[in-house]
């Protein structure tokens, strides 16, 4: 559910830059007054699990089409929201600078769909119905409901903001009615995913997902089982990613015809694409053109040494800056004595 620039109009990224980074800021302070000494490497190792765990499309049956974890609501349930739209706003940024997944004008937008409304509006929702209650059937449909909903509301903001970008010509009405049901299967996927993982979590670590947990939670097995996890899925089980076209990329083929948005032709979209040429050093999360001979992508599973690297280093940068920012809110003025 990654947009492309093609499908924006400078007004309608820029606004959605500055909503996003508005509540960016919101929830890096929330975070720096809520911090707890186990929420930063948490943080870290979370986000980088999610985006190793958005590297894997799934095929939905019968579509020609595939899915990948979002990971928004999974995040809230385990750090909470505030944290958790900083995690997910920190992959989204490494996957459009260093990988070309979704536009550089986009990435506001992005952050919206797959960050704001699976946090803000899908976790409270989890919430009511589970009422604490993590370990219980009532929590795997939960999640399977409001997993659904948080990607059926971020398909729908995706079709909003095409619209009123007005660049592309993708109609609305046709546009919304194949973005909807294929994002509905696709968060099925999604809520079973988010259970499995908040299950582990709870089996093994109960305390974590208290509504105040306390001082001193010992999380080394956790944080050690989710890296691991990590590695593996973003550098082995990548291979078998399908290799059919995201929710988006086939809505947009079956509405337009064509793989390819005419979109705008506009100074800073030229100018955002080629910046985005020039960072992103593993583009597809495979190695630029000439880096390496071409790799086979219509065997299946596809093992490629890009995807690996891509996987590895995606979720070390993820890590880093995730840790980064948490430990720069953790710093609090040093109060000269009066």
């Amino acid at each position: 559910m990654h947009m492309a620039d093609a499908l924006l109009s400078p007004a309608v990224g820029g606004t959605l830059w500055a909503v996003s980074g508005g509540l960016i800021a919101f929830c890096a302070r929330k975070v720096k007054q809520t911090m707890q000494d186990h929420l930063v490497p948490l943080m870290g190792v979370m986000g980088a699990f999610v985006f190793a765990g958005q590297m894997i499309n799934f095929s939905i049956p019968g579509t020609g089409s595939s899915g990948h974890l979002c990971g928004g609501l999974m995040l809230a349930i385990l750090l909470g929201p505030w944290a958790a739209f900083l995690v997910i706003a920190s992959i989204l940024t490494i996957q459009s600078l260093f990988f070309a997944d979704g536009g550089v004008l986009a990435l506001g937008c992005n952050i919206f769909n797959m960050g704001f409304l699976p946090v803000f509006v899908a976790y409270p929702l989890y919430k009511l119905i589970t009422k604490g209650r993590h370990g219980s059937p009532l929590a795997w449909a939960a999640s399977i409901v409001s997993a659904v909903i948080g990607l059926v509301l971020g398909a729908f903001g995706v079709v909003l903001e095409t619209t009123a970008s007005g660049i592309s010509e993708l109609p609305f009405g046709s546009f919304v009615l194949v973005m909807l049901p294929i994002h509905l299967a696709i968060g099925l996927v999604e809520g079973l995913a988010t259970a499995t993982v908040v299950s582990f979590v709870f089996r093994a670590r109960p305390e974590i997902l208290q509504a105040e947990p306390e001082a001193g939670i010992r999380i080394r097995p956790i944080l050690v089982g989710l890296a691991v996890a990590a590695l593996v899925i973003g550098g082995a089980f990548s291979w078998f990613a399908s290799t059919h076209p995201d929710g988006l990329e086939w809505s947009v083929v079956r509405v337009s015809g064509s793989e390819e948005v005419a979109g705008s032709n506009a100074e800073i979209h030229q100018h955002l694409a080629g910046f985005q040429r020039k960072v992103a050093f593993l583009p597809d999360y495979g190695f630029k053109a000439g880096e390496a001979e071409e790799e086979a992508c219509d065997a299946w599973p596809s093992v490629s040494a890009g995807a690996t690297v891509s996987g590895l280093v995606g979720g070390s940068l993820t890590l880093g800056l995730v840790v980064l920012t948490g430990l720069a809110l953790r710093l609090r003025p040093v109060r000269q004595a009066k």
